[in-house]
């Protein structure tokens, strides 16, 4: 009878990055955009939220 081999599952890489949110500081015309681009969003979870 044969063993069977067990091959483990590849480890996930774990390296650091940077984080691109923290490594530049939000200013007001950032907010600003991102709020009127985010229009259509928050209509549709109004519309879910209504339900």
């Amino acid at each position: 009878m044969d063993t069977p081999t067990y091959e483990p599952a590849a480890e996930p890489d774990y390296t650091p990055r940077a984080n691109t949110i923290l490594s530049a500081p939000a200013t007001p015309a950032d907010c600003a955009r991102d709020y009127a681009a985010a229009g259509p969003i928050r209509t549709q979870m109004d519309k879910q939220d209504a339900r």
